[in-house]
């Protein structure tokens, strides 16, 4: 991957994942909603005081998400290399296979800028009111009274999440299988079962939640499944750094040796 893409990837991806978790200002500012009870997505929602910063924070780490990812499925495509010499069959090739014929790099990748579109959507299309913490909201959501941009940040929700599954998935199996991102390589994988426990965790409570049941810290359970995005997307971020320098750093010492053997 070209250093100058994985170091402009790399740049937008991390403050997209710091921006990712403004949710944890709640813990200094006044909300008025339960952390443990209530949706992330309800901070941001149209009638909540502070709903204006945490929609322009959503709208900030989707955009930095989304263009990271573009700039980085672009690179990995821009790398896919000369076609293999006629008559040699594929068993028969040795070196490692170009970046653009990775097929989960570029399902990843891919994903991943779903992730981000949706999130920045999300924002676009705020909750009007917050309907675990509101109970005539509520009602009017059972009822189908509220407006289209409501149910449309339900769909834009799923979206994103459903982006950052696929993509943790296929960039970490990326990084084991092809070699690359070795910090990732190596926390990829509890992050990614993590991420999976907390989102089962998450569909759990929002099911007992639309029952009439028991919520089951249906708060803590979506905050977890969102920091652990925002997690894997800095490591993600730090793992594109590092390859860059170590990058570098490799190709100096080849210009090293030749310099000193000419003299």
């Amino acid at each position: 991957m070209p250093g100058k893409v994985t170091r402009a990837s790399a740049v937008l991806l991390f403050p997209g994942a710091l921006a990712y978790t403004a949710w944890v200002l709640e813990a200094v500012v006044g909300t008025g909603l339960d952390p443990l009870r209530t949706y992330v997505s309800e901070l941001a929602a149209a009638d909540q005081p502070l709903g204006g910063l945490f929609r322009a924070t959503d709208l900030a780490a989707g955009l930095l998400v989304l263009t990271g990812a573009v700039t980085g499925l672009l690179a990995t495509r821009a790398t896919a290399g000369p076609a293999p010499e006629p008559g040699v069959p594929s068993w028969a090739r040795t070196g490692p296979a170009p970046a653009g014929r990775r097929p989960r790099l570029l399902a990843g990748w891919t994903a991943l800028a779903l992730f981000g579109a949706a999130t920045a959507a999300d924002a676009l299309l705020p909750l009007s009111c917050a309907p675990t913490a509101d109970p005539e909201c509520a009602a009017r959501e059972a009822a189908g009274l509220l407006p289209a941009t409501h149910t449309a940040h339900a769909v834009s929700s799923v979206l994103a999440m459903t982006g950052a599954l696929l993509a943790m998935l296929a960039l970490t199996s990326a990084a084991r299988g092809y070699g690359l991102w070795r910090p990732l390589a190596r926390t990829g994988p509890v992050l990614v079962a993590l991420e999976l426990a907390a989102t089962a965790w998450t569909l759990a409570a929002t099911a007992a939640f639309e029952t009439g049941g028991e919520l089951w810290a249906l708060g803590a359970a979506q905050r977890l499944q969102v920091l652990l995005v925002a997690a894997w997307t800095g490591v993600l971020a730090v793992s594109l750094a590092r390859e860059r320098a170590t990058g570098e750093a490799a190709s100096v010492r080849p210009a090293e040796s030749r310099l000193g053997t000419r003299a």
